[in-house]
């Protein structure tokens, strides 16, 4: 076999070490042997001297291949892929998310439960690999997860709905826009990713079909923190104004003050603000730069009203 055959891609490098696709690529970068640069994933010196190269593909575009050997690596080899994962350690895979975030969503999938005593594992997690933990500190229960849950498709869908606009998970976006690895499944889990983020963008959990990204995320946040809301909802008084949430519990008012408003619609923004305090109406604005802070954003906003969340 020629060295130029002996070459494996990324994608067969994990199964060749039995390893999640993701947990590989971020194992790769955090040893330095491979960065981020725009939408591509490209070789460091480190990764050079590690025997990593680029492969070019009509179909595929440049991808970086390895010596089938580094299955012996052992900083590699020595990657225990049975190691639990918690909503925490997700956060690696889903930057920006807030573990707490992560928590619900694997809830609202039905994956677990909160109590009183925490998060409960149900019989669908179980299934899917949940073991029930309890924290030595304060004995709270929480679930741990296989490293596999990570590249679970059900997972990947829902987790990524809530990264920041325009963001793949780590080490993903990989296929045949990225150049980057070669392969049909990496093309199926690029197309996919991009479809349920253009779906994301365009409709919330709950079915309400919203005008930005910015009020998807806080829809999503409102309603994986089981907070009943209402979408576009008209103010308590005679002009034509209307909110871009209500929350009945609490009578509070939410609006998302998107940086591309356009003059028509500031005005309003401005008028409804005007209301809130002529009317004393309890009301929270969400700012642009606010999408990947909500838990602080809108937790202790609400606290403030009376609301824990």
């Amino acid at each position: 076999m020629s060295e130029a055959a002996d070459k494996l891609s990324t994608t067969a490098l994990a199964k060749a070490l039995d390893l999640p696709l993701q947990q590989l690529f971020v194992t790769l970068r955090d040893y330095g042997w491979i960065e981020r640069r725009s939408d591509n994933w490209t070789l460091t010196p480190k990764g050079e001297y590690e025997g990593g190269s680029y492969r070019n593909s009509q179909r595929f575009g440049r991808y970086i291949v390895w010596p089938a050997a580094l299955v012996e690596h052992p900083l590699l080899s020595a990657i225990e892929s049975n190691q639990r994962m918690t909503a925490a350690s997700l956060r690696r895979f889903f930057p920006g998310v807030h573990a707490r975030s992560i928590n619900r969503a694997l809830a609202e999938i039905g994956l677990q439960q909160h109590s009183i005593l925490g998060w409960e594992l149900t019989d669908l997690g179980q299934a899917w690999g949940g073991q029930q933990a309890e924290s030595e500190n304060n004995g709270t229960f929480y679930v741990t997860w296989p490293h596999e849950i990570v590249d679970h498709p059900v997972v990947q869908r829902e987790l990524s709905r809530l990264l920041p606009a325009g963001q793949l998970p780590a080490a993903a976006g990989e296929g045949a826009a990225g150049g980057v690895e070669s392969g049909e499944d990496d093309e199926a889990i690029e197309r996919d990713l991009f479809a349920a983020a253009d779906a994301a963008a365009r409709s919330a959990l709950d079915g309400h079909q919203l005008n930005s990204n910015l009020q998807r995320q806080v829809c999503d946040w409102l309603y994986l923190a089981q907070l009943v809301h209402a979408h576009h909802r008209a103010l308590p008084c005679e002009e034509p104004l209307y909110a871009d949430f209500y929350l009945p519990r609490g009578n509070v008012y939410i609006d998302c003050w998107d940086s591309n408003v356009e003059g028509g619609e500031l005005s309003a923004r401005l008028r409804r603000r005007e209301c809130y305090r002529e009317l004393g109406l309890k009301a929270l604005e969400v700012n642009e730069g606010d999408g990947e802070r909500l838990d602080e954003v809108l937790g202790r906003g609400l606290l403030a009203f009376g609301i824990r969340c």
